[in-house]
């Protein structure tokens, strides 16, 4: 294989288009430098298979690769979709919930990251519909509770009360909809939730909205 065509194989595979377009972009000279210095179009290459990236959700997003109306995928660039494999979201936060999201196209990690066996902590900030009456703390923590349509008790969580409506829940499961089903169960609900920790990362000062690849640091950290 010539060494364009190597290239505008390279370049496909991590979305940029066709090998067909990618070897004319190649001809016409939008291509520069050599190895692990490659630019198109002056911007330095997109990172190759195992990408991993952290979004800060805004409310109203889906995420889906197919539902209608806004997809959190819109918020990145499309090239990211054609990447041979695309870029998927570890797990799922509902349209309303915002915050830390992360997206990979590594799907081995993917699992690991998403499998219950991986018991990786979330932390969550949730803004209450009624006061907190001084008993979810206990019963957060019990390991006895069980939200309705299940019979398997949640995991022990951590409440911490931030506010007479306000507080942060730490645990490491990933239920369905767990967060407000579990203060549903104590009584309440929540208006507005936030995720701020995914294991060891943190959104830090990530506008709402905007998305970055995470540094070699975190990655070494999220593969532990």
């Amino acid at each position: 294989m010539s060494d364009v065509r190597k290239l505008a194989k390279q370049l496909a595979a991590l979305g940029y288009g066709s090998r067909k377009e990618m070897a004319i972009a190649i001809r016409d000279g939008r291509v520069t430098g050599d190895g692990d210095a490659l630019r198109i179009d002056g911007e330095p290459l997109d990172p190759p298979a195992g990408m991993i990236l952290m979004l800060n959700k805004p409310a109203g997003f889906t995420c889906s690769h197919s539902d209608q109306g806004r997809l959190v995928y819109d918020l990145m660039p499309a090239r990211f979709q054609k990447r041979d494999p695309k870029v998927s979201s570890v797990g799922r936060l509902d349209a309303d919930t915002t915050g830390l999201l992360l997206f990979t196209d590594d799907g081995a990690l993917l699992h690991r990251l998403i499998s219950p066996k991986s018991s990786i902590e979330k932390t969550y900030d949730a803004h209450l519909a009624r006061p907190l009456e001084g008993h979810e703390a206990a019963l957060f923590a019990s390991g006895t509770l069980v939200l309705r349509g299940e019979d398997k008790p949640c995991l022990p969580a951590q409440l911490d009360v931030t506010g007479e409506r306000t507080a942060r829940l730490t645990l490491n499961e990933g239920r369905y909809h767990q967060v407000r089903r579990m203060f549903a169960a104590a009584g309440n609900h929540v208006e507005t939730l936030h995720r701020s920790r995914f294991g060891p990362l943190t959104l830090g000062d990530l506008p709402d909205g905007a998305w970055r690849l995470l540094e070699p640091a975190e990655v070494a950290a999220l593969r532990a």
